[in-house]
């Protein structure tokens, strides 16, 4: 029982990181080396934009990666 009560516990707390949330804008504020994934016309269709902070100084990365690599979800999310 105590088993299953701590796969329990465990699974709860790893099902948030799973999944990622796809904005419609990219972020003014970003950290150094946070993620957004962003759904704009740069990328074609079944993409998104993975945008990652940069530190003072230095441009952001953008790539588009596929949707379904990211493990990202279609949320809606206010910039």
């Amino acid at each position: 029982m105590r088993a299953f009560s701590l796969a329990l516990i465990l699974s709860l707390l790893a099902l948030p990181c799973l999944a990622q949330t796809v904005l419609k804008s990219e972020p003014l504020m970003l950290a150094p080396y946070e993620i957004a994934f962003v759904r704009d016309a740069s990328c074609p269709s079944g993409k998104v934009l993975k945008v990652t902070g940069a530190i003072r100084g230095l441009n952001r990365r953008k790539a588009c990666v596929s949707l379904a690599a990211e493990q990202a979800s279609l949320a809606v999310a206010t910039p």
